[in-house]
């Protein structure tokens, strides 16, 4: 038995007591892309952690993080937090936001989990829905024991009405792509309140309906939103900087 047959068990129990999941793992190819270690040395494995529904915000509201006031308290939790894991098992982190270049997430998550694209864009998982994110990943020298694939099929492909494509008030989500000034200008205004609660669209996926966020959380990822795009957060959370 080797010393690292328990390491997945390991990063699934410290991610759940912050109120993270861990999200699959694969071993890198070539085309994964996946950047070495900062002593040089190849990733052997990497395992996703991320969120589902409203586990982490306990922990994460009550972070320093969000009391010291700062922009993007939740990208800043989420390194904390994350890299602590990693280094626990001799390894490192890396996140979305680490680039240019970008490490490519979504093509990992696929890599990782029975994730799709939804009509809207976002990744559909086929417990989760549109109720979920990935925050970081964990990049080990070492051949660690993973699950099994999970081969589900899409759950999109069995969802004949399809709600998400026309729940949208501007019909930001179109076949050629998302219209982010459409989507805007709506939350910057005084119909915009509509989608204090989330997203029309994602909000109209019956799929993972209990993983929907708390409003809260909510909030602080439109807020975040706004931001980003150059406006003024509008939602009431206090970590305005926040990004989703």
């Amino acid at each position: 038995m080797s010393e690292h047959d328990n390491d997945y068990a390991r990063i699934r129990e410290r991610a759940e007591a912050l109120g993270l999941i861990v999200r699959g793992g694969f071993r890198p190819r070539a085309d994964d892309a996946v950047p070495s270690l900062p002593d040089g040395r190849p990733a052997r494995t990497v395992v996703l952690v991320g969120n589902a529904g409203g586990s982490m915000w306990p922990v994460f509201s009550a972070s320093p993080e969000v009391a010291d006031g700062r922009p993007h308290p939740l990208d800043r939790w989420s390194r904390r937090v994350i890299c602590a894991i990693a280094a626990g098992l001799g390894g490192t982190a890396c996140f979305p936001n680490d680039g240019p270049p970008w490490p490519p997430f979504v093509a990992w998550a696929r890599r990782a989990e029975p994730v799709t694209e939804s009509p809207i864009g976002i990744l559909v998982h086929p417990d989760y829905g549109l109720w979920h994110a990935y925050r970081g990943a964990i990049l080990l020298t070492h051949r660690i024991a993973l699950p099994a694939p999970d081969r589900r099929p899409p759950p999109c492909d069995t969802c004949p009405d399809q709600p998400c494509r026309s729940a949208c008030p501007v019909g930001a989500f179109q076949p050629g792509g998302y219209d982010v000034e459409a989507c805007v200008e709506f939350l910057s205004g005084d119909e915009g309140a509509r989608c204090g609660g989330g997203c029309l669209a994602r909000r109209a996926c019956p799929v993972g309906q209990q993983y929907n966020y708390p409003r809260a959380q909510q909030a602080l990822h439109l807020d975040a939103f706004l931001v980003g795009q150059g406006r003024y957060a509008r939602f009431g959370h206090g970590a305005k900087g926040a990004k989703g």
